[in-house]
């Protein structure tokens, strides 16, 4: 059904967006529809940023934001857009036309998207550069070259060059990387529904079900619960497969004694939810599981109380890292010098990426982690992803045999507020205690 009208806070972010950015053309390329096989197409899923600055759905659309050509400091919004077509639409479904995209988006001025190689290089007008990010679609690279030569050609014999292109992605992403109260509630959305049906399916899981059939049955709780799709493809990950960290293709059969890993999330109206929890396929926990799941349970609960306006990222990424060396020193996973093995990384063979990730449109979301050089620190309304893990590998003949096969990961999903941080996902059960009592 399409929309009858956009939020005023698309508007917003386009207007701080350029007043951010004064005397620049933004080009914003929506996604387009992509064959998966013969004239199969992936299910469409929009560009994030042209999500974030305009609230579009529909494939092959193209954003430009340019100075105003009569008011110093305004800017245009020009939204290029499939037209209306009564033969399409019956086999593919309505579409807004240049008559929605400028009342329904709140474009300046609208046309169809078969006029931009000819209307573009006109935009270009009083700007001193353009924001556009290359390497993306190298047919989308031509055109925006050709019409920035079309520009500069246009200039006559002036000297001058093609206008410097920056890359969109910095500064759109650092606007990105502070939620608005409009954003905290999608996440807030996402977040319940993808607890919930975590939860769920921790008191379903039984020795011989199928991997694809954990897929299958919370993928279905995030659809039936409002979600419009998955965030990013689900793992279900039983005994040594957990030990793969972007294990894919659940086809397994689940077995007693084994842990089962989760990673799966959500996305509401594309903002994206992201838990991962390990419980036992059986009734409980071997004693080896659950040292390393307590341990890791430890790491994730100090990681989370640490999170407040001040922290750094990268410190809670050490404090975790040094958690956990601690704890495999005791457990004999580890042996020597404590501060040796951190120096040398030596934590890495157990615990081989990073804490966090920004989350947002994108679960691994926009946004520097850096700046200036140095570890940035965090700022009420960023928002990001807690997600110690420890994975014992199958071929590690190093560890005692009870710890190999063993893959555990916690993630939780953390808004940092004024005064401290907020848990989205604390209702998806992580106590040993309260999944052993809903396994049992």
């Amino acid at each position: 059904m399409l929309l009858a009208q956009i939020p005023n806070y698309y508007k917003a972010r386009r207007e701080a967006l350029m007043k951010a950015r004064p005397n620049s053309v933004f080009l914003i390329p929506s996604n387009s529809e992509v064959v998966r096989n013969s004239d199969v197409h992936y299910l469409f899923r929009q560009e994030s940023h042209f999500r974030y600055l305009c609230g579009l759905e529909e494939p092959d659309a193209f954003l430009v934001l340019a100075p105003s050509k009569s008011l110093a400091g305004a800017f245009r919004t020009i939204l290029f857009i499939r037209t209306k077509d009564v033969e399409k639409e019956m086999w593919q479904g309505e579409r807004y036309g240049v008559e929605g995209a400028l009342e329904i988006f709140g474009a300046n001025e609208a046309y169809p998207i078969e006029e931009l190689d000819k209307r573009l290089p006109e935009l270009f007008s009083g700007a001193d550069r353009v924001f556009y990010r290359l390497g993306v679609d190298p047919k989308c690279d031509a055109r925006v070259i050709r019409a920035l030569d079309a520009n500069r050609a246009s200039s006559g014999r002036s000297g001058k060059g093609l206008l410097p292109i920056e890359d969109a992605q910095t500064v759109i992403g650092e606007m990105r990387l502070y939620k608005a109260p409009e954003e905290i509630e999608l996440h807030r959305k996402a977040c319940q529904i993808t607890a919930a049906a975590h939860k769920s399916v921790m008191k379903e899981v039984k020795p011989g079900m199928g991997e694809h059939e954990i897929e299958a049955l919370i993928d279905y709780l995030f659809r039936k619960n409002g979600c419009d799709r998955v965030a990013y493809p689900t793992i279900a990950a039983g005994g040594k497969n957990a030990t793969c960290l972007h294990y894919q293709h659940n086809n397994c059969v689940l077995k007693d004694g084994e842990l089962l890993l989760i990673d799966a999330g959500g996305e509401y109206q594309c903002y994206a939810a992201d838990i991962t929890r390990t419980y036992p396929i059986g009734r409980d926990f071997t004693k080896a599981q659950a040292n390393l799941y307590d341990l890791t349970l430890k790491s994730q609960k100090e990681a989370v109380a640490m999170t407040k306006p001040g922290v750094k990222l990268a410190d809670i990424h050490k404090h975790v890292y040094e958690v956990l060396t601690e704890g495999l020193l005791s457990l004999g996973l580890l042996q020597g010098n404590r501060d040796e093995i951190i120096k040398n990384l030596g934590f890495k063979r157990f615990f081989p990426h990073n804490t966090s990730h920004w989350m947002g449109l994108d679960v691994h979301d926009a946004g520097l982690y850096f700046q200036n050089g140095e570890p940035r620190t965090l700022e009420p309304g960023m928002f990001f992803s807690v997600e110690p893990g420890l994975y014992v590998q199958p071929n590690d003949k190093d560890a005692p045999a009870s710890f190999r096969n063993i893959g555990i990961r916690i993630e939780d999903d953390i808004l940092v507020t004024q005064t401290g941080c907020e848990n989205l996902t604390k209702d998806a059960p992580k106590e040993r205690e309260e999944i052993v009592a809903l396994r049992s």
